[in-house]
């Protein structure tokens, strides 16, 4: 797999430089999740960080590359959208959740 080295900006790892394993795209994921374990044997705190573009394109319109910043409010409740949703389903009713399902067939 192929890395690249990222800088992160802000949080607990501000300054750092990381390789981080890069997509079939060629990028970064948009997202990067780090487990802090807790000192008292408790649930891992999650340090969540976004990608950002590292500055404005260049002279010839060429990518900057990317950079990580820190997210403190780490929205985790976030969830891959897929091109191709499953329609969500209400207890007992059709996906669309019109009411019970009465076709026969």
């Amino acid at each position: 797999m192929k890395s690249q080295d990222t800088p992160f900006v802000g949080g607990p790892l501000d300054g750092r430089v990381l390789p981080v394993l890069l997509g079939l795209t060629g990028h970064p994921p948009k997202t990067y999740r780090v487990p802090v374990p807790d000192a008292d044997g408790g649930p891992p705190t999650v340090l969540v960080y976004r990608r950002v573009p590292a500055g404005p394109p260049g002279r010839f319109g060429l990518h900057p590359g990317w950079k990580y910043s820190y997210d403190p409010e780490g929205d985790l409740g976030r969830r891959q959208r897929w091109p191709w949703p499953k329609p969500r389903t209400k207890a007992g009713g059709t996906p669309h959740g019109d009411g019970p399902d009465t076709t026969t067939g």
